[in-house]
């Protein structure tokens, strides 16, 4: 009993001393290792998830056809074949780009580098034990879009929407916070919360996350408002397809998903994840998403984080309809008429 638990304990302390050595060498080596160096720890990585693979993996998945022989290799073989070609596919058919690289793989492409990048990471970023549900081609939500720079992303940092403006005091606000807050006790998020009048439109109904904040301007709940239209008599909300509407407060504070974050929120989405897949692959594989504000919620409702909702007083801009592009432009060339951003955007 005493040499079981021996055992044990020394099988423990092995990985746990490895995994602490390794990751304490970032406080000794304070310079750029230099790239022989690089390629030696890259090929001992290699060894030992090759190592990984033989042992815990092919082995086991052999033992358990023992009953077929000599043949007893043949399934593990034209799985580990199978998953081969599956990742060679993949590398041939998507473009993408890797760290350190400066020459694009897969077939040619317009697209940026960031993009490409990304592609490159999300290639190999599901949990151990998943894959990609066959004729899935939805991306996997907003949540795993942020998971997906945690290769990449080392401390505090933003998430917005690329294809909404969201006006100068919002990244002013959000930059402030970022760089004055640290997590305490709790982790410490924000939220840029925007005056629901500044982010209606006036061709149709809007879904707006309306915020509900204690007196510390922290967020408490948020509601998803499917069908918000501007009315006469201010906002209103309803949902039951028009029979029934309720007023909303102008100035209703309304999340348009700019978020500020410590590194804290890639750790808890890459552990939640796996419990994100194991529960919903199974009821919706092609089109169930990993929500980014429904991991805030449990974090809050879990009593781990807590977010600070920032007020915005600028203007929204995004387009919802078609009939808000000329809109929308204009406001943008208002901006550049009075000073606030140089005429030509796109030029260096």
């Amino acid at each position: 009993m005493r040499e079981e638990l021996f055992h044990i304990i020394l099988g423990i302390l092995i990985p746990f001393l490895g995994t602490t050595i390794g990751a304490g060498c970032v406080f000794f080596v304070q310079k750029e290792i230099k790239p022989v160096i690089q390629k030696m720890l890259l090929g001992f990585a290699s060894g030992i998830m090759v190592a990984a693979s033989v042992w815990s993996l092919l082995i086991p998945a052999m033992e358990m056809c023992a009953s077929a022989g000599k043949l007893a290799f043949i399934p593990a073989a034209v799985g580990f074949s199978i998953g081969m070609l599956f990742l060679w596919m993949l590398d041939k058919l998507i473009p993408h780009l890797h760290m350190g690289s400066d020459t694009p793989e897969g077939p040619k492409s317009n697209l940026k580098k960031t993009t490409m990048l990304v592609f490159a990471v999300t290639l190999h970023n599901l949990p151990e034990g998943f894959e990609v549900p066959e004729g899935r081609v939805k991306p996997w939500g907003t949540g795993h879009a942020v998971l997906s720079c945690l290769p990449v992303v080392e401390g505090p940092f933003a998430v917005i929407n690329a294809d909404d403006y969201y006006g100068q005091e919002a990244f002013q606000l959000i930059h402030d916070f970022l760089v004055n807050t640290k997590d305490g006790e709790k982790y410490q998020y924000a939220m840029v919360g925007y005056l629901l009048k500044n982010t209606l439109t006036e061709n149709g109904h809007v879904a707006r996350g309306v915020c509900e904040t204690d007196e510390n301007h922290k967020l408490t709940a948020i509601t998803e408002r499917t069908r918000i239209e501007r009315h006469a008599e201010g906002p209103a909300y309803t949902e039951d397809d028009g029979v029934t509407w309720h007023s909303l407060p102008e100035d209703a504070p309304v999340s348009m998903n700019l978020w500020g974050f410590s590194a804290s929120i890639l750790k808890e989405l890459k552990e939640r994840f796996p419990v994100f897949l194991d529960e919903n692959l199974k009821k919706n594989p092609l089109k169930c998403e990993y929500f980014l504000p429904f991991v805030v919620d449990e974090l809050i409702r879990e009593g781990k984080a807590e977010v600070t909702v920032l007020k915005s007083h600028d203007r929204w801009h995004g387009v919802t309809y078609k009939e808000d592009k000329p809109v929308v432009m204009k406001a943008m060339q208002d901006l550049k008429d009075a000073g606030k951003y140089p005429q030509n955007l796109w030029e260096e």
